[in-house]
């Protein structure tokens, strides 16, 4: 008498079923030693993070480093990821939040809707909004919209203080004018 053996079926789907090609996306607005960190921890976190799921797929880590993230068109691996999407290398990208993303709501709603467009998804992990879900587009619009008017509230506040430092005389200038040691 011949055996059958049973074959799982979670165990065909799993060799069927191909791995999530997943990015991370990090970026950081300034160049200064604390924000330097920060970046380097985004980035281990997340390198970590995707290699750790066996059913994802390492495909890249893009980074922008001192860039504001205000405009897309500076923003050189942000892009880069844009068109590895494009080219169908990543099926899903994971970052810190909306603000990391995208400062700009219409480049931020734009942005996701080409991506979506192209069946590549985004996981904001602050916001735990996946861009895969129908409801997600009301609460992106609302937070990216935060985001960026967090964003004009900053630099206001920063044109505000030199101009106040520059009235009372207190303004310093980082580095002396050429010529002129300090």
């Amino acid at each position: 008498m011949k055996k059958i053996t049973k074959i799982e079926n979670d165990k065909v789907e799993s060799f069927m079923k191909p791995k999530l090609r997943v990015a991370a996306y990090c970026r950081v607005s300034t160049d200064s030693d604390e924000q330097l960190v920060s970046l380097q921890a985004q980035k281990t976190h997340y390198e970590t993070h995707i290699k750790a799921n066996p059913e994802w797929e390492y495909a890249g880590l893009y980074y922008d480093e001192g860039i504001s993230g205000t405009k897309k068109e500076n923003r050189t691996e942000l892009l880069r990821m844009i068109s590895d999407s494009e080219n169908r290398k990543i099926d899903l990208i994971i970052t810190k939040s909306i603000s990391r993303f995208a400062r700009n709501t219409t480049d931020c709603l734009e942005m996701v809707r080409k991506l979506v467009d192209l069946g590549v998804y985004i996981y904001f992990e602050k916001e735990n909004i996946n861009t895969q879900s129908m409801e997600s587009e009301l609460m992106l619009s609302i937070l990216s919209g935060l985001a960026e008017s967090e964003s004009i509230s900053i630099s206001e506040n920063n044109k505000w203080s030199i101009q106040r430092r520059f009235q009372n005389g207190t303004f310093k200038v980082a580095y002396p004018p050429y010529g002129y040691e300090t």
